[in-house]
């Protein structure tokens, strides 16, 4: 079954899930992908998503006509929080008709579109919806972004288990090695991080940061 919508999301805030969105769609483009990421919600700025910008930074383009039309990232909005509390501070709702009629124009017109959350697996996008209803709603593939910093083991299993819990394809971990404070912590977590996966999810691909090119993704 030919999937072209992947959804990533990361342990927790600043784990490098916009930096790995970035390359992976650079190395993807690189080697004659159609791809184009997007946002879920984005917040704290106004006009063109930051996270979209930093997206075409990294793959080195200019921004797409889609995101300055915002089909790219619909919902922007000013105050930095979770969207759930960014939408009542700005006195605006978010349409998520809206959000999957503009996924669905990418997915027709690229071959691959990488969709970005914002923050982690939890966050809850209304007061009663979370990112994780999200995927699983639209029975998406999940690319996960761990990292090496102290704590990411227990932010790591805690989402593989909540992916378990909900039923939710978690096609990918990718094991971000920055901040790389101690490479000592950051081999063993990433061997940690081998084992609990071939013993709870052993379908699921776990890559280091620097090796996307060897991401298996269908489409």
């Amino acid at each position: 079954m030919k999937i072209n919508e992947y959804f990533i999301s990361g342990i927790d805030t600043d784990c490098g899930k916009t930096y790995i969105t970035g390359l992976l769609a650079k190395q993807l483009k690189e080697s004659g992908v159609n791809v184009i990421t997007s946002k879920l919600v984005q917040t704290g700025c106004v006009g063109v998503a930051e996270d979209i910008i930093e997206h075409r930074r990294l793959m080195e383009i200019d921004l797409f006509p889609e995101d300055i039309e915002g089909t790219t990232c619909p919902f922007v909005f000013t105050f930095p929080a979770s969207p759930h509390l960014a939408t009542e501070i700005d006195k605006r709702t978010i349409d998520f008709k809206k959000i999957r009629a503009s996924q669905k124009e990418l997915c027709t017109n690229y071959e691959l579109v990488l969709a970005e959350g914002a923050g982690g697996l939890m966050v809850p996008i209304t007061e009663n919806y979370l990112t994780i209803d999200y995927i699983k709603e639209y029975n998406l593939p999940l690319i996960l972004v761990s990292s090496s910093k102290l704590g990411s083991i227990n932010h790591t299993l805690l989402s593989i288990e909540l992916c378990l819990q909900y039923g939710v394809n978690l096609h990918t971990v990718i094991y971000n090695q920055m901040p790389g404070d101690d490479m000592i912590i950051a081999s063993e977590s990433f061997a940690y991080f081998k084992r609990y996966l071939d013993k709870c999810s052993p379908n699921t691909q776990l890559v280091h940061g620097d090796n996307l090119n060897t991401i298996e993704l269908d489409f």
